[in-house]
């Protein structure tokens, strides 16, 4: 199986062929933003960090950032800096330069916005010619890494939707892909049943020992995840009784395959299969943290409706709620509540949703990307010298 993508300079391979315009900071994210308005074709990429950063959370937010411009569906990037910042455009320059992609930095402090912003809009003008010289041509499904997430879960998600995309994760690792499944927090209760799938002790012990961190440091500052709900309100409005009942349904996003190893946030998966990524579950900072990892489509599963997008990664929403599908039709691409409502079988979805990422892959546009949804979270974890010991023993994963 193949599908026609863009050749990257370091061998990978994009299904889009964006020109971004990435603010180090929350102080320059307006100059980005006027880029952006001004150049059609063009996406920022406005955040709130890059200044105050130190230690582990330097280091995190490094490569969260220099993530998202080294991802393949990128063509080239301008960096907008303000000058002062700890994460400097300079250093971000450097880190997306190891992709051998045009990357290029400007510094609000040597010019003021006006400049700036004139100087942005030619360069990302001249990016753009030469990303449209770019032509797509057929490439093996081993160069696919796709993105798995759900939100706004209900009971649908775990009986329909994710089992679909399981069968889809199975296939793409299979034909010699990529598969990551993220949202640690959704491990809770099911850990052994992925540990059992790990490929070697040390792995095992990566999936297992996080949770029993996490769940002894929340105890020790007085919170009992045994006692209280994880879940969002929306999730037990849907009928979710338990946070090990969600787990179980999120899990199935993983299909059946070996899981190769943990990810921490954002990073990219050194070896093809299937990888978890340790980050706390919370959608639109999962998918930030596939996109900047290398992933070049994310299929999105939602029982309640949601229509997050992701602005580097095309998104393919998938529902197994029959009522959320004819809520929400606008936000769907494709329809798996018809395991339920009609009898269809999983395998069957699941090789609809798996037909329909090759179609994205190939350039069909998405829901989420016609509506415009772009939205963009990262996962901060806590600074090291404000960790308690238990805490302490869990930045090891981040």
């Amino acid at each position: 199986m193949e599908f026609k993508g863009f050749e990257r300079e370091n061998g990978l391979v994009g299904v889009r062929n964006y020109v971004i315009v990435l603010p180090t900071v929350v102080c320059s994210n307006q100059v980005a933003i006027n880029i952006e308005r001004k150049v059609d074709g063009v996406i920022a990429l406005p955040h709130q960090f890059g200044c105050g950063h130190i230690d582990n959370d330097y280091q995190h937010f490094l490569r969260s950032l220099s993530g998202l411009g080294k991802n393949p569906n990128v063509h080239s990037v301008l960096i907008v800096g303000l000058g002062c910042e700890s994460i400097s455009a300079e250093a971000l320059t450097k880190e997306i330069e190891n992709t051998n992609k045009r990357v290029e930095y400007l510094n609000i402090q040597d010019q003021g916005t006006i400049k700036t912003t004139e100087q942005g809009i030619k360069i990302v003008k001249e990016m753009l010619i030469e990303s449209q010289k770019e032509k797509r041509r057929s490439f093996d499904l081993s160069n696919l890494i796709l993105g798995t997430e759900c939100g706004g879960s209900d009971p649908t998600s775990g009986i329909a939707a994710n089992p679909a995309v399981g069968i889809v994760a199975d296939m793409i690792v299979e034909a010699g892909g990529t598969v990551i499944l993220p949202e640690f927090i959704e491990w809770i209760g099911t850990e052994h049943i992925l540990a059992k799938r790990a490929i070697n002790e040390e792995v095992s012990k990566k999936i297992i020992e996080p949770i029993k961190m996490f769940l002894n440091t929340a105890k020790e500052m007085g919170v009992d995840f045994k006692k209280i709900s994880l879940m969002a309100p929306g999730n037990i409005k849907g009928g979710l009784s338990t946070i090990e009942e969600k787990s179980l349904g999120t899990i199935c996003k993983g299909g059946k395959s070996p899981i190769q190893d943990v990810l921490k946030y954002a990073e990219p998966p050194p070896r093809k299969g299937l990888y978890l990524m340790f980050e706390p579950g919370l959608d639109v900072e999962s998918m930030t943290g596939m996109a900047a990892a290398g992933a070049q489509i994310i299929v999105f599963t939602t029982g309640r409706g949601s229509p997050t997008g992701n602005p580097v990664c095309p998104v393919i929403r998938v529902t197994g709620n029959p009522q959320t599908y004819e809520r929400m039709k606008d936000n769907i691409d494709i329809d798996a509540s018809t395991i339920i409502s009609r009898g269809e079988t999983i395998e069957t979805v699941g090789k609809k949703i798996f037909n329909e990422i090759i179609e994205v892959a190939n350039g069909k546009i998405t829901i989420a990307e016609k509506l415009g949804h772009h939205e963009l979270a990262f996962f901060r974890p806590p600074l090291t010298g404000f960790m308690s010991g238990g805490q302490q023993q869990i930045s090891q994963f981040f």
